[in-house]
């Protein structure tokens, strides 16, 4: 039986772990050829990561699952080695129909809980460069490679479906950035056929994560002992198969410009985490601190939509 994805060309940037491994091995779960990037390699590791993971790993597991995983290490901050993948990518391949933004690298200086006045700007400058500027790199010299195609899609990769704040000032900025920018990149998308959206996992299970509350994934459960908040944890999979449902939904052009959490497309898509369940981080949230849990919705993105240079100049931007 064909795979959903099958014969699809993906490009997940920051597949070494977390969410961006989770991603990568379930676009290959899908049947999609999964190019995996990052900064670490066997023998070559990230400059100043202790992390065991590595790029092979992650191709090596999307192959497992039935997709074609192809690592390659790339500095995202380089705009000469993001150019040279997206190259490599045309050569190989003539297209790109999935683009993931999960490029990240700063839970070490995220300095969640100091105030803005106490945080170092040096950190502050690496974040944005990390996860914002990388980003917007990426998608420059990705997105061309799309635009000839029946449909592309562009995910960019953030934490919360929710316009408040997120505990640090440099992460709340980083964060809403990316949401903010798969908006914007709709609005230059709008006349194309590739959608420009945004997802977010949960609490979650990533290697770190494990790691720091003392935990493996087969007795993830007695991280709540620690953080109680762990429970409703998921896999990094989970928000996997929400991407792989995206990409393959032919209607996803109606959610471009907007942020979605896996949780609330697990219901929408019919999909699972690993084990069977299906995770809930807002109905979690409710039933525990009984307060709503208040989502992006439409009369959130109300103020975002018909701005002055788009009533002014409605031709914007101009190909």
């Amino acid at each position: 039986m064909k795979k959903p994805l099958e014969g699809r060309i993906a490009l997940v940037a920051g597949a070494t772990r977390g969410a961006g491994r989770g991603i990568a091995t379930r676009l290959g779960e899908a049947g999609a050829t999964v190019y995996c990037t990052g900064r670490s390699v066997r023998g070559r590791p990230a400059s100043g990561s202790k992390r065991p993971e590595v790029l092979e790993e992650t191709a090596e597991q999307v192959t497992a699952l039935g997709g074609h995983g192809i690592a390659v290490r790339c500095d995202h901050t380089v705009t000469e080695e993001v150019a040279a993948l997206c190259a490599r990518i045309q050569k190989e391949q003539g297209r790109l129909d999935i683009l993931v933004n999960d490029i990240w690298g700063c839970d070490a200086i995220s300095e969640l809980g100091v105030p803005f006045w106490k945080q170092s700007p040096e950190h502050a400058r690496t974040v944005l460069e990390r996860a914002v500027l990388t980003h917007i790199l990426t998608s420059r010299h990705a997105v061309p490679l799309m635009l000839g195609q029946e449909r592309g899609l562009v995910v960019e990769i953030t934490d919360g479906d929710h316009f408040g704040y997120r505990g640090s000032v440099i992460y709340d900025v980083a964060k809403m950035s990316v949401i903010r920018l798969a908006f914007a990149m709709s609005r230059d998308l709008r006349r194309t056929r590739v959608t420009a959206l945004a997802v977010t996992p949960g609490f979650l299970r990533s290697e770190e994560m494990l790691e720091g509350f003392g935990v493996t994934e087969a007795n993830w459960r007695d991280g709540a002992k620690v953080e109680p908040d762990f429970i409703a944890s998921e896999s990094p999979s989970y928000v996997g198969r929400a991407v792989a449902a995206l990409a393959a939904d032919p209607n996803v052009a109606t959610k471009a410009g907007t942020v979605h959490s896996s949780w609330a497309l697990a219901r929408e898509y019919g999909f699972t985490d690993l084990d069977g369940s299906q995770p809930h981080w807002d109905e979690y949230f409710e039933r525990t601190y009984r307060t709503p849990y208040r989502v992006a919705d439409a009369t959130a993105y109300a103020s975002w939509h018909n701005s002055p240079i788009e009533i002014a100049r409605p031709n914007w931007p101009v190909d």
